[in-house]
């Protein structure tokens, strides 16, 4: 064997490992667990099985939900939400935002585009802050993990931060502020902004079309393995939250109809954060165990916006003024989406 050989072997093996990283932390964490606790390990893994198993039905429908919009074409729909008064715009980017099959490695490359487009940084903030936060996969699954009440505050969240977010923008931009937002280099947005620039139809009936029929079993094995593999984590560590966790303790910190919960849970959401779905059964523990509902509320919008990869990316797309805005309207909008949610539970 060669040295090239083995160098491409050798970076095909590590290709292969990164894309089961989650599938790899699920297990180390089982068997860090088993070396202290095996009775646990067991119970562990029985409860992410029964977990995974309850959550079928919503998982299956969010795949195909994501599969249908990548085959059809549907999210080319979103570049509609970006012509008329600025206002206008910022209202219909954050529908489009709350609404919209992007995905979250999607967003990214998308924005530079609506900047580099001459897109209004106002509409470009909406749909930026929106996005992250609600898409109709999410829906689903929050309304099976949660229920749907929270699902229907959580998508209004995701828009309200929108519009929010994008009425503080417009109003600093009116006086001369935020001029060129991008950092100098940045291009067009590559493959996400080409959708923007130049959107093709929407083909709905896809199954008469081979290439679209790849696409669609494509994207449903794509998603399905980014699901199972990150609500399987998250159901271990719920199962272990919930065994060496004591209630009182989420109650005490966490529990409550008063501000601290809600702020707390504003800023423990950015770290803590781990993946929009995985986030789902974890605050669903948390709820169980005492958690206010506000709190909950908060530490997701919060964290969906601001987690640490999400943040990184942002941080290399502008300058470092819109990131501190982007950070502060993202903090100040999910604490007030934890205020209102709360107001109304305990009304």
């Amino acid at each position: 064997m060669t040295f090239a050989d083995a160098f491409a072997r050798g970076s095909v093996t590590r290709l292969a490992l990164n894309r089961q990283r989650v599938w790899l932390a699920s297990g180390a964490v089982l068997a860090a667990v088993a070396l202290v606790s095996p009775h646990q390990a067991v119970e562990s893994f029985l409860f992410a099985a029964d977990a995974l198993a309850g959550t079928a039905p919503f998982l299956i429908l969010s795949i195909l939900i994501a599969a249908w919009a990548g085959a059809t074409g549907a999210d080319a729909l979103v570049a509609r939400a970006f012509t008329g008064s600025p206002l206008l715009m910022i209202l219909l980017a954050a529908l489009a935002g709350g609404l919209s099959p992007f995905c979250s490695c999607g967003v990214i490359p998308l924005i530079a585009a609506l900047l580099t487009m001459g897109v209004p940084l106002s509409a470009v903030m909406a749909f930026w802050l929106a996005s992250p936060v609600m898409d109709p996969s999410m829906f689903v699954l929050t309304a099976g993990v949660l229920g749907p009440e929270f699902a229907v505050a959580k998508t209004l969240s995701a828009i309200g931060l929108g519009v929010f977010g994008g009425l503080a923008v417009y109003g600093l931009a009116r006086g001369g502020a935020l001029v060129q937002p991008l950092r100098a280099g940045i291009g067009d947005g590559g493959c996400g902004g080409a959708r923007m620039r130049a959107p093709r139809p929407v083909v709905w009936r896809f199954w008469t079309d081979a290439g679209r029929r790849a696409k669609f079993a494509g994207e449903a094995v794509k998603t399905a393995s980014f699901l199972a593999q990150w609500l399987v984590l998250a159901f271990v560590l719920e199962s272990l939250m919930l065994a060496l966790v004591p209630a009182e303790i989420i109650t005490g910190v966490l529990g409550g109809a008063g501000v601290g919960p809600i702020a707390l849970a504003t800023l423990v959401g950015v770290p803590a954060y781990l993946n929009g779905y995985a986030a789902l059964p974890l605050v669903g523990g948390l709820i169980d165990q005492g958690m206010a509902p506000g709190a909950g509320l908060a530490f997701l919008v919060a964290g969906g916006v601001t987690s640490l990869p999400a943040a990184i990316a942002v941080w290399a797309l502008v300058r470092p003024r819109v990131f501190g805005l982007y950070i502060g309207l993202s903090l100040s909008g999910a604490f007030l989406c934890g205020l209102l949610f709360q107001a109304w539970k305990y009304a």
